[in-house]
């Protein structure tokens, strides 16, 4: 194995998860919970992605890229809600986990690509916002097992 390789497969933060949200139905506001069952069929169970694709069951961002979108916008920090995403995680480089899985409490998941922003990130934000969230829009993960998150799970690679 090349010293990169290994570089990349050695993780040892430990991440947590911070915020929980699912979407009921496409447009409608996102709503926070402390913790949601997960299945390999539909994702979140409740979230308005459930099932439509194998590849976005779950979408993450890093908490230290709010405060990143924030200042960008000349906020101090901007509201997890706002993004749209599903969970806010700490502590730990979300794009590390590509082409690899990671655990978050009992679930395991797969990163399957970049999250990029949408057009709702400019309506959130104000003008801007879209190109504030861009490079800063976390991670889109397929469900591999399921089970239940929570907030202040653990976030680390799975090591089969």
């Amino acid at each position: 194995m090349s010293n990169l390789k290994a570089l990349m497969n050695k993780i040892p933060q430990t991440g947590k998860v911070e915020w929980i949200s699912i979407r009921p139905k496409k447009w409608a506001d996102v709503k926070e919970v402390e913790a949601v069952e997960v299945n390999t069929e539909e994702g979140l169970i409740g979230d308005h992605y459930s099932g439509r694709s194998g590849k976005r069951h779950v979408t993450l961002i890093q908490s230290e890229h709010l405060e990143v979108v924030g200042k960008i916008l000349g906020k101090d920090k901007i509201k997890p809600n706002e993004t749209r995403r599903n969970i806010v995680v700490s502590g730990i480089n979300l794009l590390a986990f590509k082409e690899k899985q990671f655990q978050i409490g009992e679930v395991i998941l797969e990163m399957t690509g970049n999250c990029h922003p949408c057009s709702r990130m400019e309506e959130n934000f104000g003008e801007g916002g879209y190109n504030a969230m861009r490079g800063h829009g976390g991670i889109t993960a397929k469900v591999i097992r399921g089970g239940r998150i929570q907030k202040g799970d653990s976030v680390t690679l799975f090591i089969g």
